[in-house]
């Protein structure tokens, strides 16, 4: 080999571990073939969003990846591992907040690593620390009701941060949330997510939001939900809303919607004939 050849595979980009590994995954509620076969990678430190029509398994898929349901086919690895049920390492966060009405935020944030048996001080100062990174200083010692949606997603999202996550799954956790709020968490959540390097798959109808948060956009079509297209997102990091005006931007916005649009009119029709 030639020292310029050398060289050239030397400053070669490498791919990043992967820390999500899925091949022919399906899943089948009852005579529904609800997903798959699904084949998937997620690198450490990545981020990638699924977009798809109402119905096509992305939460199915999601739910796969956390151990909250077994797929009917398929192997599931995550961080070089099958997976057997629950990861202490896997975060997950949903729609609803889910915070506990009883407990103060920092004792909300804390929750996690009370079940895992941390001592109080301990595990109070590390809830401390998130509640921080979320931009809720000040607020430690308030209760659920006197938080907005928004900030007590941002208890749920430092809750999740608690355990020391390599991968956060989140399905819609910004869907219930206004406009202006839900702008605002994205771009917080992007700065909790590049703080703390894990990998991220997240489930949004919005295709806005995929593309301002994303490394690749994965479009799912229509049930049995498979990935119809791959969406590279060239916008430098970090990122903040005006980079979707970028002309990269608005052009995969343009594809996504074109595919997604083309998905839902041929279900809608199928629905529409069905007796």
């Amino acid at each position: 080999m030639t020292t310029q050849m050398k060289e050239k595979r030397d400053s070669a980009p490498t791919a990043p571990t992967p820390i999500v590994q899925l091949e022919g995954v399906e899943q089948h509620f009852g005579p529904v073939h609800a997903l798959g076969p699904v084949d998937l990678t997620i690198g450490r430190g990545e981020f990638v969003s699924i977009v798809g029509p109402s119905g096509c398994g992305k939460s199915t898929l999601l739910e796969i990846i956390g151990a909250l349901q077994d797929p009917a086919r398929g192997s599931v690895e995550v961080d070089g591992a099958p997976l057997t049920g629950p990861r202490r390492r896997t975060a997950i966060v949903f729609q609803e907040s889910a915070t506990l009405p009883w407990r103060t935020v920092v004792d909300n944030v804390a929750f996690a690593l009370e079940v895992r048996g941390i001592g109080r001080k301990e595990r109070r100062e590390r809830a401390r620390e998130l509640v921080e990174l979320v931009g809720l200083g000040g607020f430690e010692n308030h209760y659920p009701a006197q938080l907005s949606g928004g900030m007590r997603q941002r208890v749920a999202m430092a809750r999740a941060m608690s355990t020391d996550p390599d991968l956060i799954l989140a399905d819609e956790p910004f869907g219930a949330l206004d406009e202006q709020t839900r702008m605002l968490m994205a771009e917080e959540l992007l700065r909790v997510v590049e703080r703390i390097g894990c990998g991220v798959l997240f489930i949004t109808h919005s295709i806005q939001e995929s593309v301002l948060l994303s490394d690749r956009v994965l479009v799912m079509g229509r049930r049995p939900g498979t990935f119809i297209d791959e969406v590279p997102i060239d916008l430098p990091r970090p990122r903040m809303h005006a980079a979707l005006s970028e002309p990269s931007a608005t052009a995969a916005q343009e594809r996504i919607w074109a595919q997604i649009r083309a998905e839902a009119e041929v279900a809608m029709v199928a629905t529409r004939s069905t007796p």
